[in-house]
């Protein structure tokens, strides 16, 4: 595995590969790395010449600056993932060399950055887009590959490659979870064995509000019943839960035959979120 910490030698080194019609693929990710990304890495080596794994926790998408001072970095461990799965570049950049001034473009997504995550976390989704341009920039992938778990985060990602014309295609892989149904996420590594425990509410809670909705319950009740369930644990606390489109993330209180459920909470003070596409006879 090639590792670069500057944009001019991955260009090269990347260029050179295109050169002899080499395809490459991008899997943009912010380290502590598990199945879930692991699996990303997986599909871009099926569908391409050349993997690329960027590794880059992104000040600009932080609007807490405690959570990113907490955000597990496991460097020498991801390397060694990395190579197992058989990613063919790691992409280690330091902040100077991804922001040698500090960004002043902002990108208005509209209302689809003003709801969900875009409420409780303002700024988030402008800092995502400066460093995902900036990744398909420097890498000009044929592919880039983004988890479902943040769902909302990719249909920003394919708005602004639409918007901006980036002449990559985007996919969304399959969220990975563990045996009793916690999406897999970095962040989880930051919970004792009581929170790893009380963290499987959100799953339940979208397991549960995906019963009810089946049954013509609307999402203002079964809201009310999920915050109830979550009040019951002390470690954890419920910050949205809500029904979209699964296309344009409008918000529903009915659900359609292409519609998503998607939730976020703390466990102590630790954020997570979660997410779960609905089958289209409900």
């Amino acid at each position: 595995m090639e590792i670069f910490s500057q944009i001019a030698p991955l260009r090269a080194f990347l260029e050179q590969k295109k050169t002899a019609s080499k395809s490459v693929g991008l899997v943009p990710t912010m380290g502590a790395l598990h199945t879930g990304h692991l699996a990303l890495i997986s599909e871009s080596r099926k569908e391409n010449d050349l993997t690329v794994c960027s590794i880059y926790v992104n000040p600009a998408q932080f609007n807490n600056p405690d959570d990113l001072s907490r955000y597990p970095r496991t460097i020498d461990e991801d390397k060694e993932k990395l190579r197992t799965a058989g990613c063919d570049v790691l992409f280690n950049p330091s902040d100077g060399e991804m922001y040698p001034e500090k960004p002043v473009i902002r990108i208005d997504f509209g209302p689809i950055e003003r709801i969900l995550e875009g409420e409780f976390r303002p700024g988030h989704f402008s800092g995502v887009a400066a460093v995902v341009s900036r990744l398909l920039n420097i890498v000009q992938p044929a592919k880039a590959y983004f988890g479902q778990k943040d769902f909302q985060q990719f249909k920003i990602v394919e708005r602004l490659v639409e918007e901006m014309k980036f002449n990559v295609l985007l996919r969304s892989v399959p969220i990975q979870r563990d045996a009793d149904g916690l999406a897999m996420s970095s962040r989880n590594t930051r919970l004792n064995e009581s929170q790893r425990k009380d963290a499987i509410v959100l799953y339940q809670s979208l397991q549960l509000a995906k019963r009810k909705l089946a049954e013509g319950i609307p999402m203002s009740s079964i809201r009310s019943e999920i915050k109830n369930n979550f009040e019951l644990k002390q470690s954890v606390r419920i910050e949205y839960l809500e029904l979209a489109d699964a296309s344009s993330l409008v918000l529903l209180e009915k659900a359609t035959g292409n519609s998503i459920l998607l939730i976020a909470g703390y466990v102590s003070e630790v954020r997570l979120i979660d997410n779960l596409l609905l089958d289209s006879n409900l």
